[in-house]
């Protein structure tokens, strides 16, 4: 059966379009990811914004008529951290459900963390150690560990791309001592949240989403994004403080013509950078692998098995 997963986070929407067999096999057919910033401005007003809206739902247009071109049988969207904060969120799910015929699911942190953890580890072999999978957001974070294809401990905490950037960068290019209060910031959410018996024998970080593909797409020197490429390509905690400390002396209009990296990516990824490395130190690891594997493919396992 043809599925399709929309993740509407808080700084992008994407879209994974697949075949699943009924060994669980998963072909890809199609992707996208744009960034439409749901996230902006909900850390202050509590309220989602009327321009992030408009965003969001121009680029569900184009969803709709590739789930229309691709015949997909099930839609299923998920509604992260952005609709979770905002009053008005439920207005928007109901929208979403309505205007563009997407099962659209509110789902809170923990489920969030759990999808991410099964599609990040799905298709993987055994592996001696636990495992961690780190998805740095738009408005949240979340943190799951486990062993092969179940988890033992998972959290979500609001820190993310876009709630952070607002929060702490108020020049461009960023000061230091901004840079110095969002990754103190960022270490003390991460050390608090993650307990030290849960991370004490992690033998691997998994990294997911948008600022760890990014990485990688920047580090490879990607003139167009190759996902084949980004995907499982082994990153660094030293590579992400020298892109830090580089990305951080650019300003807004600079970042857009870096290679690699995604234009509309540039006014959060030095907090991505920021928040990707304090994760990695809060486990004590000196580098990650990223993965294509996600949520979105998650959501699609989960939908095929009925427990989504």
């Amino acid at each position: 059966m043809r599925f399709a997963a929309v993740d509407m986070g808080s700084n992008s929407t994407r879209l994974l379009i697949a075949d699943l067999d009924a060994d669980g096999h998963l072909t890809e057919i199609a992707r996208r990811s744009t960034v439409t910033r749901l996230g902006h401005r909900v850390d202050e007003t509590g309220r989602l914004d009327p321009a992030a809206i408009e965003r969001l739902t121009a680029e569900l247009t184009v969803v709709r008529g590739l789930l229309d071109e691709h015949q997909v049988g099930r839609a299923v969207g998920v509604m992260t951290s952005a609709v979770r904060d905002a009053e008005n969120g439920p207005e928007l799910m109901e929208t979403v459900r309505e205007r563009f015929a997407i099962e659209a699911l509110l789902i809170p942190g923990q489920q969030e963390a759990a999808l991410t953890y099964l599609g990040a580890t799905s298709g993987r072999g055994s592996a001696p150690h636990p495992v961690a999978v780190i998805d740095v957001g738009g408005g949240s974070t979340e943190f799951v560990i486990g062993h092969d294809s179940t988890f033992d401990f998972s959290v979500s905490v609001q820190a993310g791309v876009v709630r952070q950037s607002e929060r702490h960068l108020r020049h461009d290019p960023p000061r230091p001592d901004e840079i110095r209060a969002m990754s103190d910031e960022a270490a003390e959410i991460f050390g608090a949240a993650v307990p030290a018996d849960a991370r004490r024998d992690v033998g691997a970080v998994i990294a997911v989403a948008g600022t760890a593909t990014s990485c990688a797409s920047m580090l490879l020197g990607l003139e167009r994004y190759d996902k084949e490429r980004v995907h499982g390509f082994d990153l660094p905690l030293a590579e992400i403080e020298t892109l830090l400390a580089e990305l951080a002396q650019l300003d807004d209009e600079e970042r857009r013509n870096v290679r690699g990296l995604q234009p509309d990516r540039s006014p959060t990824i030095v907090a991505g950078c920021v928040l990707l490395a304090e994760a990695l130190r809060t486990f004590g690891v000196k580098r990650c692998e990223v993965s294509e594997h996600d949520i979105l493919r998650g959501v699609i396992i989960a939908t095929a098995q009925g427990t989504l």
